[in-house]
């Protein structure tokens, strides 16, 4: 009999646990720990090839091209072909298409929840983590509601008041500061005081980020500039300031303490500005920065975590022209060939020439007042416009880990908002 009772709890013991492996297998560790979107704007498939010259070499293997999952992404806005910064961000945070210029609001003007915001309700820490003003449109777009766009004062009073994120970083200090601290805010309201006050840390330079514990549930606001942090070959200002890699590993060790996982979203703007100034040194340096970054993220975050690089939307139309040698890199695809024809071309933008755009219209054209641009550049555009324009073009996105199998084909830049929502 006695033996019979042994059996019987031991049959017990391995019934339990059995239901507790399968509990674990499928409650548990189905859903990821981190979950980390990039967005990097203007990636698009066109910019790959030219970044791998311009890093190393036309053999060159991005940290990218090593990610498992890929698939072209349809980037259409709500009533144009080519969506603006705003309904592009929005697409990817909420999963809604908008029209252009309209930041996480549907037509009737009402707020649609975005990714951070789901998380952020799911038990997650959420972090935000960005190379230029954490009030552009593609940042604001996961945090804020905004009937104005540009109105970046209550922009960044709504990120104060909503309390939706842990742990931000990037540049925009002049807009959280009145115009009595150097600020550019006219209400007088110091947003960086009442952050400290709702118990964040404000830190300002590399160096006090490097400082902050992460042994602590965080709540951490940087603020390294007062406008855009400093492109990659700005040495001087990047000296005091953390690069993309540094702000994503620091934010992901300060996350990973919360028990209930975490929620990060950067965004590589500084890729934007730079081609918007027909600039392909820095456009091109920064496309590397991101894939640096997404390096970082997929060291420190592990195999296990979800991890979605986008584009938005395509900008500028740079084209690696002629026939560089396959091993020639940085600075050797800069400016003239022998020949005299230029490396790297734009289709729109600053450094359109005399003999195109707006230098033959009179009167005003794309906003630029009639202006008339400079003598040609080293990387001439065909048509001039004061900022290169947006154009049609399908964006790319690279994933890994859970969830990212559905990235293959061609799918609609929502499916990026949907990937996200089933993993949390």
């Amino acid at each position: 009999m006695k033996w019979r009772n042994q059996l019987l709890a031991l049959f017990c013991l391995l019934a339990f646990a059995g239901l507790g492996v399968l509990y674990f297998q499928h409650w548990v560790i189905r859903k990821p720990f981190g979950i980390i979107l990039f967005v990097g704007e203007g990636l698009t498939p066109a910019r790959l090839a030219p970044t791998r010259a311009y890093a190393g070499g036309a053999g060159t293997h991005l940290s990218l091209d090593s990610m498992p999952r890929a698939a072209l992404l349809t980037n259409y806005s709500k009533d144009f072909a080519a969506p603006d910064q705003a309904a592009a961000a929005t697409a990817i945070a909420t999963g809604v298409k908008t029209i252009n210029r309209a930041i996480a609001i549907n037509g009737d003007g009402k707020p649609i929840t975005s990714i951070i915001e789901l998380a952020r309700e799911h038990g997650r820490a959420t972090g935000l983590v960005t190379d230029v003003k954490l009030t552009d449109p593609t940042n604001a777009a996961f945090y804020a509601h905004p009937s104005d766009p540009s109105d970046v004062e209550k922009i960044a009073a709504e990120f104060v008041a909503g309390g939706k994120i842990d742990i931000a970083m990037g540049g925009g200090a002049a807009q959280f500061l009145p115009t009595a601290k150097d600020g550019e805010r006219q209400d007088r309201r110091d947003l960086l005081l009442e952050l400290r006050s709702n118990g964040f840390d404000i830190v300002r330079t590399r160096a006090e980020l490097e400082a902050i514990p992460a042994w602590r549930r965080p709540k951490l606001f940087g603020a390294f500039s007062k406008v855009d942090l400093a492109f990659v070959n700005q040495v001087e200002e990047r000296s005091q300031q953390p690069s993309l890699s540094d702000m994503v590993r620091r934010a992901i060790e300060l996350l990973q303490y919360n028990t209930g996982g975490y929620m990060l979203v950067v965004d590589a703007g500084l890729m934007r500005t730079a081609a918007q100034e027909n600039n392909g040194e820095r456009t091109l340096g920064q496309v590397v920065e991101l894939d640096r970054a997404v390096a970082v993220a997929r060291n420190y975050a592990g195999p296990k975590s979800t991890i979605i690089v986008s584009g938005d939307a395509a900008i500028g139309g740079l084209s690696l022209n002629g026939f560089p040698f396959r091993k020639d890199s940085g600075i050797a695809l800069l400016g003239f060939n022998s020949a005299g024809q230029p490396w790297i071309t734009w289709a729109t933008g600053p450094n359109g020439t005399k003999s195109y755009g707006a230098a033959k219209i009179p009167g005003k054209l794309n906003g630029d007042n009639g202006e008339q641009p400079e003598a040609e550049q080293p990387e001439p555009a065909t048509f001039y416009t004061k900022s290169a324009l947006g154009t049609v073009e399908d964006v790319v996105a690279f994933g890994s880990g859970p969830g990212t199998e559905a990235l293959q084909g061609v799918l609609d830049n929502t499916t990026v908002f949907n990937i996200l929502r089933n993993e949390l």
